[in-house]
């Protein structure tokens, strides 16, 4: 199975909610704590498990492939959908399973079965793709998925 990213840009509209966090090992459960806090208060509770899922394999491979300061998560809501988007300064290309950038330190528990994540989001997400920001100088990328409430939800 290939990954294919949607080409599309990250749907938009509705009420947004931002989070900065260090890049640190805590970095994926203080995102995954902090998508689920929203998701609850939104009503959105019956995209929590898979949407703190996604986030936290999301925001794992920029903690374990890029060395950015800094990983901001954006959670768009509207009544049938959320959005989330998890952002580095580090815009090399689309994200594959891959050994961390040659100017990183090495990574200490860096697993060869590394590299399912982006496979959970493609199965669980309506949609998935990343934006390169920045033009000709790229300075940033963002991951995003987007999860949808069933017609009976």
């Amino acid at each position: 199975m290939t990954l294919t990213a949607t080409a599309l840009a990250p749907p938009q509209g509705g009420e947004t909610y931002r989070l900065a966090v260090p890049n640190t090992a805590s970095a994926p459960k203080i995102a995954r704590d902090f998508v689920g806090s929203v998701l609850l208060i939104s009503r959105h509770d019956v995209l929590l498990d898979d949407a703190q899922l996604c986030v936290t394999e999301v925001v794992t491979n920029a903690h374990r492939h890029t060395c950015t300061q800094l990983i901001r998560v954006t959670v768009t809501i509207n009544r049938k959908q959320v959005t989330v988007s998890v952002a580095d300064d580090k815009p090399w290309a689309l994200p594959v399973p891959q050994r961390p950038h040659p100017t990183c330190p090495p990574h200490p528990t860096y697993e060869r079965s590394s590299g399912q994540g982006l496979l959970l989001v493609e199965t669980l997400a309506h949609a998935w793709g990343a934006t390169i920001h920045g033009g000709a100088s790229p300075t940033t990328k963002a991951v995003w998925f987007t999860l949808t409430r069933s017609a009976s939800a």
